[in-house]
């Protein structure tokens, strides 16, 4: 597997590092979203996680999705989620403060956005899920507050993530505890608009 996919015959490790010194070299943000949207894609396949964690390419999502700008931002967190799933990048986002930057999703008013920083939180905080040699951490309360506010949203699609990831990451009390502060003290956190 390590010997294919480059298009002059590079390895994928090859490949992938040409993507990255594209990015990190680049001056425009639409090559920089182009090749944002590639790393994300290559997050998806599992074979490639060992590879882009040798590469910190979990860094440049971060710091893609704390830019807050869309579409990069979707891609990157789309990519951090898949990513996500490897228990060892799991322990690095976490290291990295990586929770509190996929936080910023919750409040995008791009859908897709806030789906995969839900489903992103969801992998990062479940209970159970192994995160490197550790175990993940507790959901922060701006995280519960969030999700309790995004439960309500027109977006059936949001409303039902939101509603799976206070079920599977949050203890009851956390729940109620967001919904009393809830009336009013979760500014700047939009509903994302209904899709039709």
């Amino acid at each position: 597997m390590s010997r294919r996919s480059g298009p002059e015959g590079e390895t994928r490790l090859e490949y992938l590092q040409k993507l990255v010194t594209e990015y990190e070299d680049s001056g425009s943000a639409d090559y920089k979203e182009q090749v944002m949207a590639n790393l994300a894609n290559f997050a998806y396949d599992p074979s490639n996680h060992e590879w882009l964690l040798q590469l910190n390419v979990s860094d440049l999502f971060l710091d893609a999705v704390a830019e807050e700008r869309e579409p990069k931002m979707e891609f990157a967190i789309g990519g951090l989620c898949n990513l996500a799933m490897n228990p060892t990048a799991r322990a690095s986002i976490i290291d990295k403060d990586g929770v509190s930057v996929v936080m910023l999703c919750l409040s995008s008013s791009n859908e897709e956005t806030v789906l995969s920083g839900l489903s992103t939180l969801w992998l990062l905080a479940r209970p159970g899920l192994r995160c490197g040699a550790g175990s993940c951490p507790s959901v922060p309360e701006a995280a519960v507050q969030g999700a309790v506010r995004l439960a309500r949203a027109d977006s059936s699609r949001v409303r039902n993530l939101s509603t799976i990831f206070l079920q599977d990451c949050c203890t009851s009390e956390q729940v109620t505890e967001a919904e009393k502060s809830e009336s009013g003290s979760v500014v700047g956190i939009p509903l994302p608009p209904a899709t039709p």
